[in-house]
C-alpha cells in the first residue's frame, strides 16, 4: 500500500497478506519448493524437495554415475589427442574456423538427435535411433578425432538444453560414449589413409566397434545403471524386450537380440550416408577444395 505522501509500506519477502473484511491482517508464509530437473527420485519422478538438503542428498547418490561419465569422457578425449600425435598429417585451419565448423556440426547433430525415433519391432521404446552421428562424422573426417569427440559432447549438451532428458541422463551418456565408439575409429583410420578405401575401412571398423562396445557397455553398465536411476526394475526391462521378441529371456539375450541389431543398423546407416555426402558437402560446409 502507499501513503498519500508517496511512501510505501515494505512487506516481508515470501509472505502473502490476507485482508479480511475486518481491519486485521493475517500474514501467511508459503511453502517453498526447489525444483531440480536434473536429479531423479529412484521412482523416476523429478525431485521436488522442501529444502536444499534433499537436493544435496540426491546429488551425492549420483556421484558415482557422474564420476564414471567424467572418467570415460576424459579417456575418449585423451585417446583422440594421443591418436592425433601419431597421424601423418593434421589439417591446418585457424582457431576461429575450427570453432565455427565444430559449432555448426554440433548444432546440426543436436537437431538430428532431437528427431530420434524408436524401432518398436526391435527394441523397447526408450531405445531410439537417430542420425546425429552424421554431422559428427563429417566433422571428424575434416578436422580429426579430437574435434569429433568435442562435437559429440556439444551435441549432447545442446540436446539437454532444449529437450532435457527422459532416461535419467543414462541414455544421453550412452549416446555420447557409444557415438564416440563409432566416429573415433573411423576418423583415425581415415586420417591415416585419406582415400575412399581408407574411409570404407574406417567406417567399417567404427561400425564393428560400435556394435561390440555398445552391446557390452549396455549389458555391463548402462542397463543396470538405468534401472537404478530411473527406478525401473531389470526384470521389467527384460519383459519389455520379451514382449517384442520371445527369445529374449535375460540381459545377454536382450543385448544380443535388441541392442546389437540397433547399433548395427545405426552404424551401417551413418557409414552409408557419410560415403554419399562427405565429398558433396565438403565444399559448401568446409570449403575443402578452396
Amino acid at each position: 500500500m502507499r501513503f498519500p505522501t508517496g511512501g510505501k509500506v515494505r512487506e516481508r519477502d515470501a509472505l502473502n497478506r490476507c485482508d479480511s473484511d475486518t481491519d486485521s491482517k493475517v500474514w501467511m508464509e508459503e511453502d517453498v519448493f526447489y525444483y531440480a530437473p536434473w536429479v531423479y527420485y529412484p521412482s523416476g519422478v523429478f525431485l521436488r524437495g522442501n529444502n536444499m538438503q534433499e537436493l544435496w542428498n540426491k546429488l551425492i547418490e549420483n556421484l558415482a554415475f557422474v564420476a564414471v561419465c567424467a572418467l570415460i569422457t576424459a579417456v575418449l578425449v585423451a585417446a583422440a589427442k594421443l591418436a592425433e600425435r601419431f597421424l601423418p598429417t593434421n589439417r591446418q585451419v585457424s582457431s576461429a574456423r575450427r570453432i565455427s565448423i565444430i559449432a555448426i556440426c554440433s548444432a546440426l547433430a543436436a537437431v538430428l538427435h532431437m528427431l530420434d525415433f524408436p524401432l518398436l519391432f526391435l527394441a523397447p521404446e526408450f531405445y531410439k535411433l537417430d542420425f546425429s552421428e552424421l554431422p559428427v562424422m563429417l566433422c571428424g573426417f575434416y578436422l580429426g578425432p579430437s574435434a569429433a569427440v568435442i562435437c559429440e559432447a556439444l551435441k549432447i549438451i545442446l540436446k539437454l538444453l532444449f529437450k532435457s532428458t527422459s532416461t535419467a541422463f543414462v541414455g544421453d551418456f550412452a549416446n555420447f560414449a557409444v557415438g564416440c565408439s563409432l566416429v573415433l575409429p573411423a576418423a583415425i583410420i581415415y586420417h591415416i589413409k585419406k582415400s575412399k578405401a581408407g574411409a570404407i575401412l574406417g567406417l567399417g571398423l567404427g561400425t564393428l566397434v560400435l556394435t561390440v562396445f555398445g552391446s557390452l557397455f549396455n549389458a555391463v553398465y548402462l542397463l543396470p545403471k538405468f534401472s537404478q536411476l530411473f527406478g525401473l526394475p531389470l526384470d521389467t526391462i527384460i519383459a519389455m524386450g520379451s514382449a517384442i521378441n520371445g527369445q529374449i529371456t535375460g540381459i545377454s539375450t536382450f543385448v544380443l537380440l535388441a541392442v546389437a541389431p540397433l547399433n548395427l543398423i545405426k552404424g551401417f546407416t551413418i557409414s552409408l550416408l557419410t560415403m554419399l555426402l562427405y565429398k558433396r558437402v565438403a565444399r559448401p560446409l568446409f570449403g575443402i577444395h578452396q
